[in-house]
């Protein structure tokens, strides 16, 4: 059984879906616990428009695009304008509150927006931390060459996202099933991209992560660094079958939120959640690499999967997602977990 230290993971992660008005006001949560958001990564479903990644370490006027290289906004005080007790408040801004669009806004928690000092690494880095549910944001100044940076989390980190805040270049993403040789890129179709020079083929720890030469990595950054709660978050990988009975994806939870990329070819990531789609097969996709909206034309034979009391699984044999024999990462979080800590079993859509 898949026993779990968190019984409710809205505790720490959750969902908001909202339609936009351009006027301030705040987004509460509906979820089983009250979260203050430290991460929000939001995105407008009926529009094509760009995304935005706001967290409470680099503050609430910093923008970033996770589908574009492009620098931090800065002085964007109207996008959101503050991280609330049970959710966060939104300015005039249209970059998450246009007039009658629709969006989505998926939050995690971290430390309230405290920060702290971290010297584990030869580069100090500035560090918000949430062990329990396996999550911190991570800002630094790179040298230029190999360094290590203290993470927080007191586990190995399986995902890091990590991005350059001052200059116009790619999202960088490292992910356990990929090895410390190899980086992923968010904001593109890439498939996985070799090189030392990246981390310095040199797996996390439980203190730091490791970066190379790879400037890509070493200017003034963010990171997003996660590792695996049983029965709350799993970062793995599953090869697919080319079959409409698709692959099965043991989670050891019931999932809230899929990313999932194919990693041998230049194929999108696609993003599912349980709040966008409530019921099976799922197939309302956001692409993370891409400003359109929400994809919902799966049919018999372009759907995708179905969300389970215990993972996912394939229903589709679309390229991107299900290729016969072709390796795919995936990162998922619950909605709740497959046993809670007292033994109690959750239910299936």
């Amino acid at each position: 059984m898949a026993y779990t230290t968190i019984d409710d993971p809205s505790a720490h992660f959750q969902i908001a879906l909202y339609t936009g008005n351009q006027t301030g006001r705040s987004i509460t949560y509906d979820g089983n616990s009250n979260m203050q958001p430290d991460w929000l990564w939001g995105k407008s479903r009926s529009n094509s428009d760009a995304p935005t990644a706001i967290d409470s370490s680099r503050g609430v006027g910093n923008v970033l695009t996770p589908s574009a290289t492009e620098a931090e906004g800065t002085g964007q005080s109207q996008y959101v304008t503050s991280f609330n007790s049970d959710g966060f408040g939104l300015g005039t801004d249209g970059g998450m509150n246009r007039n009658d669009y629709t969006y989505v806004s998926w939050g995690w928690k971290a430390n309230g927006g405290t920060t702290s000092s971290n010297s584990d690494g030869s580069i100090t880095s500035t560090v918000q931390a949430n062990t329990t549910a396996g999550f911190s944001i991570v800002t630094y100044t790179g040298t230029g060459s190999n360094a290590t940076i203290g993470h927080g989390l007191g586990a190995t980190p399986h995902w890091i996202i990590l991005k350059e805040r001052n200059a116009d270049d790619n999202w960088s993403v490292f992910h356990t099933s990929v090895g410390n040789a190899g980086k992923l890129r968010l904001n593109g179709t890439n498939a996985t991209i070799t090189a030392s020079t990246i981390f310095n083929n040199t797996s996390p720890t439980s203190s730091v992560y490791t970066t190379g030469t790879d400037g890509e990595l070493n200017g003034s950054m963010v990171a997003y660094c996660f590792t695996e709660i049983q029965g709350y978050s799993k970062f793995g990988k599953y090869t697919g079958n080319g079959s409409q009975d698709g692959t099965f994806v043991y989670t050891g939870f019931k999932p809230a939120w899929i990313m999932a990329k194919r990693t041998d070819a230049a194929k999108n990531w696609y993003i599912a959640d349980s709040t966008r789609s409530p019921i099976n097969v799922n197939k309302a996709f956001l692409v993370a690499n891409s400003n359109d909206a929400e994809d919902t034309s799966g049919d018999a034979t372009d759907s995708y999967f179905d969300i389970l009391s215990n993972g996912f699984k394939l229903r589709q044999d679309f390229s991107h997602l299900n290729a016969s024999g072709a390796e795919h990462v995936y990162m998922a979080f619950a909605e709740s977990p497959f046993v809670s800590s007292k033994g109690v079993p959750t239910t299936a859509r």
